[in-house]
């Protein structure tokens, strides 16, 4: 015999919503408070993203250096910053 089975069963969230009721309401939410636009790119953040990163990055720096990279990388602040 199954020794969980013999516990009282409880409720403990009675009220408690669906995650699809859930998720309405937060879109609801932010689209009431921050607009379409912003609550549209709020998300974005949460997606993730298609491809192998790992496979794409050794393909794009294969000809370059860890040094290569950090000299673009300064020139490319320096250029913001002008």
């Amino acid at each position: 015999m199954d020794v969980l089975s013999t516990l009282p069963q409880f409720d403990c969230f009675p009220d408690m919503k669906s995650l699809d009721e859930v998720n309405d309401e937060a879109l609801r939410v932010l689209t009431r408070e921050l607009g379409v636009a912003y609550t549209a790119r709020f998300l974005r953040q949460f997606t993730t993203g298609s491809g192998d990163y790992t496979e794409d990055r050794k393909e794009l720096f294969k000809d370059q250096s860890l040094d290569d990279v950090l000299e673009l990388i300064r020139k490319r602040r320096e250029d913001l910053n002008a």
